[in-house]
Parts: structure tokens; sequence; C-alpha cells
């Protein structure tokens, strides 16, 4: 991930120490032009902040305690459209849990992290290649959409020792920014027909350069509850659910004759590869979904998995979070969950539960 989002273009790693944080953090001090140890995680993001009004691309590194010190900060980066890359490494919970356990935890959070429901790109890892890739894009993400980007994985995914041909990754090329260029005054809130304003930094000589994190028109200016400014406010939501498609990454194996899917994200994803392949080999089709892309939720997803008459979603937590997002609290009788706290789940335990509903 470090490797990944340097060759990206990311310049800036500002962060507190936390486990099971701990190792991007140590990594960052080695790889990143530009390392800042910040007193605390609230700090963190308004160093952050000011990095990205500055023209550079901040990134981080936390797990639930420090992130959710952070949000205030996050809703302010989001209001002022800063790109940024904030990487949540899931632990146990609530509270300040078991550090040292993994989990996945925190997706209802992130759904609902913006006051006012509003969407931010979420994007996990499901296996080594995605901790290259989908850092990547998520960098690449943040910039091209004028945001920043979450990127979700778990301790297990980022304190695992594997051995790992790095010849055999794509190539990864810088990230080019591009700044306003007309002469015409600067505008920090005025969108192109994607909706995402260009961008300069404050500290331009050529324009004046105004962000600003409360209720603003395009301009930048504080308006209150005016109309120019509340429009604004919804065409930043809109930015981010509109553009989905260009940030949209999953996998998709369809089994031929399968009534049954299973769904599985970040670290379970290992475990219900192997259930699929299981199942397939042995006659039964299984078809298998991987969502990459988390937040906002992607229509297709639901398209795919309403296709089917069973669905298997499994999710190291003990409440069925994504699935929740998926379905809502009414859950349908064709959905059925393998959750677990403090262990991650096994190949066995999502194939014994497609087993219960047959094909």
């Amino acid at each position: 991930m470090t490797e990944a989002l340097v060759r990206a273009g990311a310049e800036v790693f500002i962060g507190y120490p936390i486990t099971p944080a701990n190792n991007l953090y140590l990594y960052a001090g080695r790889r990143y032009p530009t390392f800042m140890a910040a007193p605390d995680e609230i700090t963190t993001l308004q160093w952050m902040c000011g990095f990205s009004a500055a023209g550079k691309l901040p990134v981080t590194a936390t797990s639930f305690p420090g992130f959710a010190l952070m949000l205030e900060s996050i809703n302010m980066a989001y209001m002022m459209e800063l790109p940024m890359v904030i990487i949540l490494v899931q632990r146990l919970g609530p509270a300040t849990g078991t550090a040292t356990c993994g989990a996945q935890g925190d997706i209802g959070l992130l759904s609902g992290m913006l006051s006012g429901g509003y969407s931010l790109p979420v994007i996990s890892t499901s296996g080594p290649d995605d901790c290259w890739e989908m850092a990547d894009h998520a960098l690449k993400t943040a910039v091209d959409l004028r945001t920043p980007v979450i990127l979700l994985t778990s301790k297990e995914e980022v304190m695992t020792q594997f051995s790992f041909d790095l010849d055999s990754l794509a190539a990864i090329e810088s990230v080019k920014r591009e700044y306003y260029q007309d002469d015409e005054d600067f505008v920090p809130y005025r969108r192109d027909e994607r909706g995402v304003p260009a961008f300069l930094p404050v500290s331009s000589k050529r324009h004046q350069v105004r962000y600003t994190a409360s209720t603003h028109n395009e301009q930048g200016i504080l308006e209150g509850i005016t109309p120019a400014a509340l429009s604004n406010t919804i065409r930043i939501h809109e930015k981010i659910e509109k553009n989905l498609d260009a940030y949209l990454h999953y996998e998709y194996s369809r089994a031929s004759g399968a009534k049954t899917i299973v769904l599985a994200y970040g670290i379970t994803a290992n475990a219900a590869r192997e259930a699929v392949a299981s199942q397939n080999e042995a006659g039964v089709p299984v078809s298998l979904l991987i969502p990459k892309t988390m937040l906002p939720v992607p229509g297709l997803y639901l398209e795919l998995l309403n296709s089917y008459e069973n669905i298997v979603i499994a999710e190291e937590n003990h409440t069925g979070l994504y699935g929740r997002i998926l379905f809502g609290a009414a859950q349908p009788d064709n959905v059925h969950f393998v959750t677990k706290i403090g262990h991650m789940i096994s190949p066995d335990e999502i194939t014994e539960e497609v087993k219960k509903h047959g094909n």
C-alpha cells in the first residue's frame, strides 16, 4: 500500500501510531517525501487539510479509535472538497476493543460518517493485489473527484507476512494533476460537466483562492441557507454519486445454473473464494460477488444479488453490517448471513451456510 500510494503520487504522510495501522506508519516514515508525526488524530486530519489545500496529496492510516477522532475533520475535508486518502485498518471494537484482533466492524460507521448522510468513496482491499491496485485507485479517485477517499482494510490484511512477487504487479503511473489555467477569476466551487470543481492551491500567486468548510456558494463565501449555498452542498453529494462508475471495482464470478450467490469483502473474501471454488469443483454451482467499491452502494450489486434465489453474505462482525446497508432493516427471507467476531470466518463455515439453503 505504501509503495503503491507513493508511486501514484502521494507526497505526504501524517499520522499518529495506532495498532494495527502502525506498520503503515512505520513504512511511511521510510518512503514518503514528507512524513509528519502528529500529536493526535484530530491534528492529523487538520494538517492533512492544510497540505491538501496547498496542493499536496496527503495520506494517513488509523483504526477505529483514531478514526472516530477524525470524523469532524473528515466532514470538513469533504465540504472543502480536498483530495486525500485515509486508510482505515479495522480491528475488534467497540471502543478500544482488542487492538490485536481483526474485524470488519466499521462499514456501518463509514456509511453514516458525514452529517446529513452524504456519500464519500469507500474502497476495500480483498487480497494482496488489491493492496497495490486499490491504493492506486483510491488516490487517483481523490484527485479526479476532488474528495477524501477511505481505503478500507483490516488487521489481518496489513499485519500478515507473506511472499509476493512485486514484478507481477502492474506499473503505476503518478497522477497528473490539472490546475485552473484561465485568466478569469478563479471560482473555487464552480463545477464542470461532471460536477467537479477545478483546483488551485492556496499558494497561487495568480488568483485569489478561497476554501471553507461552512455552508457556502460556488465562490466559497458563507451564505447560510441561501438557495445557492444549499445547492452547492447537494452538488457535492451528487458529484460522488453520479461519477460512481469511474471508481467502481468488484469481482463477479457467475456459475452457470447457480441459484445461490455468496458475497464477501476484505479478509473474508479469501475464505469465500475458497468455499465457492470447492462447491463448484464438487458440481454444485455457486456464484461469487466481491465488492471493492463499498460505498456509495452501486445499484449493480443489488441487481446481481437479486437475480439469485439465495444470497449468503459473509462478514466478520456480529450484526451483518454490509447486509443491512444493502437491504435495510427488513431483511428479505432469502438473505442469509455468516457472521463472527474475534476470529476470521473459515471457508467451511461459508460452505455450511450455502448447503443449508441448497442450490
